[in-house]
């Protein structure tokens, strides 16, 4: 059974599945691993029959802090400042700095057909429905220190009380400090040094921490979520669910001080580059809105469904991990019909292929059965000029594309662009060249021209339309002039592309007119004149004598 589907059979009664975020700048295409895995279990649990919510959380009232300020992102001056009253970058015409990167980030949830219910602490402050858990951490101020005391070695001074005032004369609230409670209202300082990066202006006074003018601290915060919204499931990251971390602190809050049990915790591992957590604050990793404009919806989703949530992900989209993502989404897609497939799949592949898919009714096999262009061929074809890419790969399948492989064809389309544009290697790269290349003239050996005038010939009777009747034509010839395939296929590229690599030699030819192919072919086998030839080049009957 996927793991989704294992823990919807272990629930039942109404579920809320929660997750938040933090909209401190640029959020990397990793952060959608939480969202991807939310609502493969909300629609496990609706498909199980259970009434469930999907709500997603910005947690724009936390201070433009330390993290924030290892990004370009950051506005210097307002570090402290809670990030839904800080300006947007120059340029945007979102409300706030929160409301432009946190809108970067979720308006890349419809795209992957992800619709959670959203709420903003920006908004959710001001109504009172935080208030009572205020009074309640200010109440058991001491009970919430002995928990951080005895859950995460963490020692705070009898006078601290778990809430963060915004400060009234500078709007600051990483840089306040709040020492008593009488009941109704508190003391606070907004401390200079109180942290390392921002400073406070010196003010301090009473004011009553409701409304929105005080906040919780993260810790508190989310145990105060769960009870406001009703979460009875929320994974989160594994660095929060560390032995003494996040998950554990504000696990003992919700049961020790709000009186409730915890959500169903499910730790999800990182994307990683090279085995290092992705963090575009770092420098390691993609932005995630420009990684949806390179992978299509149903590759994103299964980029982060095919492995359980335990399981670390390494993904570079530079060099080849894109196409291979999309071979083994291929090859997933064609073994759901019913097809075969060379190689071990993963467990529970229809049910990966079908939590892929964008809307949850779409019939599997169905979508499973479409036609799904080759990536390496289609972005073959993007580099080739004047190509007609729609007729290419309509001669592919044999028929027209359906509406819906049309659809499917664009996106690969635009795909292939995108990462020809920003992440594929030099060796994808192609530029036929218009005449034979000199390196052909100067590099083939007699061999390589035999097995290049032999193939010349089985085109012509052959006629091959696709890249899989080229290249199995190419290998087949290769077999006969016992020529081994390497040099076989450094012929072909140097043929064409001037050198001895390029992508997939069957899916190049097939790009070009066949007409075009042959002569090519019979040039660099010295069977017609090339563009520096006097004509006197052997002809077909006399290569072959």
């Amino acid at each position: 059974m996927y793991w989704a589907d294992e823990l919807a059979a272990r629930l039942s009664g109404p579920q809320v599945v929660n997750d938040s975020k933090t909209p401190s700048g640029t959020v990397h295409v990793g952060s959608l691993r939480g969202p991807v895995v939310l609502d493969a279990i909300w629609r496990a649990l609706r498909e199980r029959g259970l009434e469930a919510r999907l709500l997603y959380g910005v947690d724009d009232l936390d201070p433009m802090d330390a993290q924030a300020l290892l990004t370009p992102d950051a506005v210097e001056r307002y570090m402290g400042v809670p990030l839904a009253h800080v300006p947007a970058p120059e340029g945007s015409g979102a409300a706030s700095y929160a409301r432009h990167f946190a809108g970067l980030f979720l308006d890349t949830f419809a795209g992957l057909g992800i619709h959670p219910e959203t709420y903003w602490m920006s908004e959710v402050y001001p109504t009172g429905a935080v208030d009572p858990y205020v009074r309640l951490a200010l109440d058991r101020a001491d009970r919430v220190r002995e928990i951080y005391r005895r859950v995460a070695n963490v020692q705070h001074p009898p006078t601290w009380h778990p809430v963060s005032v915004i400060c009234e004369q500078c709007g600051k609230v990483g840089t306040t400090i709040v020492t008593d409670w009488d009941g109704e209202r508190v003391r606070y300082e907004c401390r200079p040094d109180l942290v390392t990066w921002a400073t406070g202006c010196g003010h301090s006074g009473w004011v009553a921490p409701f409304g929105g003018r005080a906040k919780l601290p993260w810790n508190l915060e989310w145990a105060a979520q769960w009870s406001i919204f009703g979460v009875t499931i929320e994974p989160n990251g594994k660095d929060l669910a560390t032995a003494g971390g996040s998950r554990d602190r504000s696990d003992a809050i919700a049961r020790e001080i709000f009186e409730r049990e915890p959500p169903i915790n499910l730790p999800y591992e990182f994307l990683n580059i090279g085995g290092r957590k992705m963090s575009t604050s770092k420098g390691r990793g993609a932005a995630a809105h420009t990684m949806a404009e390179v992978l299509p919806p149903e590759l994103l989703r299964f980029l982060f469904l095919r492995h359980r949530p335990s399981h670390a992900i390494d993904f570079d989209p530079a060099g080849d991990t894109i196409p291979r993502l999309f071979d083994e989404f291929d090859r997933v897609a064609v073994a759901t019909a019913g097809g075969e497939v060379k190689g071990e799949l993963p467990p529970d592949h229809a049910r990966i292929f079908a939590l892929s898919l964008l809307d949850p009714e779409a019939d599997p096999a169905a979508e499973a059965g479409r036609f799904r262009p080759d990536f390496a061929q289609v972005a073959m074809l993007a580099q080739v000029p004047a190509v007609d890419i729609d007729g290419r790969i309509a001669a592919e399948k044999g028929v027209p594309l359906d509406l819906a492989e049309q659809v499917i064809l664009a996106d690969r389309v635009r795909a292939a662009r995108a990462w020809l544009a920003g992440y594929a290697p030099d060796r994808a790269r192609i530029a036929v060249r218009d005449e034979l290349p000199a390196e052909a003239r100067h590099g083939l050996s007699d061999e390589q021209r035999t097995y290049l005038g032999a193939l010349a010939l089985a085109a012509g009777v052959a006629r091959p339309v696709s890249g899989d009747a080229w290249q199995d034509l190419i290998f087949r010839v290769a077999e006969e002039a016992a020529l081994p395939a390497g040099r076989a296929f450094g012929a072909v590229y140097l043929a064409f592309l001037g050198r001895t690599n390029g992508p997939r030699a069957g899916w190049l030819l097939a790009a070009l007119e066949r007409e075009f192919v042959i002569e090519r072919l019979r040039q660099a086998a010295g069977w017609a004149p090339g563009p520096e030839d006097d004509g006197a080049s052997a002809q077909p009957g006399e290569a072959s004598a």
